[in-house]
């Protein structure tokens, strides 16, 4: 039975997930990840915006989105207006500009709960993960005791590994929300 792999990997989901939603919390400067959930409606279809345009930052807090085709700049306005990120577009001729707005005491604490309350799905994650294979193990048959144990303790240091990345990756993002 080869747990630690499985185990691993399964973590490093937590992980990745985490990641994804920490692009979505805001920073005082401008990320292209601040625009990724966003689908816009072309061609008959929703698409990401990302698929149907470039995304920049041509400026710490300034968003300058490039539509692959130019007749998709309105249609792209009009859908990060309806996302209601909590900024507004400018729609040019050929791109739209995002102005990020500075954000007060009020917001970065807002940004920093929201920040723990990910980090902490994340680790529930991570421990679902141990309880899944340390259930595995204790059930398995074909295994002593010890080995079992030894499963287990394997099971918990990648948890404990895995979570002290969580950690790190949250810290790093509270101090991008408190620097700004």
């Amino acid at each position: 039975m080869n747990t630690n792999k499985e185990t691993e990997r399964e973590m490093q989901q937590a992980i990745d997930h985490l990641v994804e939603e920490l692009k979505n919390i805001r920073t005082g400067r401008a990320n292209p990840g601040m625009v990724d959930g966003i689908t816009v409606e072309v061609y008959g279809a929703p698409m990401k915006l990302r698929d149907i345009a470039s995304v920049t930052t041509p400026e710490m807090r300034q968003l300058l989105i490039t539509p692959f085709d130019q007749s998709n700049t309105s249609t792209i306005g009009k859908a990060i207006e309806k996302a209601n990120l909590g900024f507004m577009p400018i729609v040019e001729a050929n791109l739209v500009r995002i102005n990020i707005p500075p954000m007060d005491d009020n917001l970065r604490k807002e940004m920093v709960k929201l920040l723990h309350k990910r980090r902490e799905e994340a680790k529930v994650s991570i421990r679902h993960v141990r309880a899944k294979y340390n259930k595995q193990a204790k059930a398995d048959s074909n295994i002593s005791e010890d080995q079992a144990k030894g499963m287990e303790k394997k099971v918990q240091e990648l948890t404990d590994k895995y979570c002290k990345i969580v950690d790190e990756r949250c810290k790093e993002k509270e101090n991008d929300i408190s620097s700004i």
